[in-house]
């Protein structure tokens, strides 16, 4: 799998483009900001985009959806639950110096348990709310890779301070990847660096609870 990663904005959110070593097919996740610089780089690989996939909704991971997608016409994979806040995102912007953002309207929804056949890649759709409600990790299990937006950090974990957020539910999430995934799985989040399950669960202190 050769996996490309840009890290946009001003939270610095990581999108990452995917694709098959080799192939002119490509899927892009949480397209979060600077929407010439993604398109640039798809050109650059002389890919075609199958899909925009989302983990969630907060302004930072989807920022630059609309212009990749009219630009690529390559449809729009959210969560069922925030899909009213994609097709209205400046109403769910909290701070007044990030935006405006331009809204879409997806073309399909996942809530878990989904395979997706997308870009060459099986990818099933795994629930794990908590950091917000709808949101999902896209697991590629022959890669033994999820794409966790933002559950699961390289030492830490996503925030739980917006509506939404729930500190169980969001423990209980990341207990769910960990005892149903192998511990070599690459863990490729929605900020900061790539890691693995199991080095999250021997050493971020933000999982101590589950170890007990």
């Amino acid at each position: 799998m050769d996996v490309r990663v840009f890290t946009v904005g001003m939270v610095q959110e990581n999108c990452y483009l995917l694709r098959r070593d080799g192939s002119d097919r490509a899927v892009i996740v949480d397209p979060g900001e600077e929407a010439a610089r993604l398109l640039g780089a798809i050109d650059e690989l002389g890919v075609e985009l199958d899909a925009i996939l989302l983990t969630h909704t907060h302004f930072d991971h989807v920022g630059a959806v609309a212009p990749v997608a009219k630009a690529t016409g390559a449809e729009v994979w959210v969560p069922e639950m925030e899909k009213p806040v994609l097709s209205d995102i400046n109403a769910f912007v909290p701070w007044p110096e990030f935006g405006p953002f331009e809204s879409w309207d997806a073309e399909h929804t996942v809530s878990g348990g989904e395979r997706l056949t997308l870009g060459g890649f099986d990818i099933d759709v795994v629930f794990t709310p908590g950091h917000s409600p709808g949101h999902v990790t896209y697991s590629i299990p022959d890669e033994s890779a999820i794409l966790s937006g933002d559950v699961l950090f390289q030492g830490s974990v996503g925030r739980v301070d917006l509506p939404g957020g729930d500190w169980p539910t969001l423990l209980g999430s990341i207990r769910t990847l960990l005892d149903t995934l192998p511990p070599e799985t690459t863990v490729y989040p929605g900020h900061m660096g790539v890691t693995t399950l199991g080095a999250e669960r021997a050493s971020n202190p933000f999982l101590a609870e589950l170890a007990r």
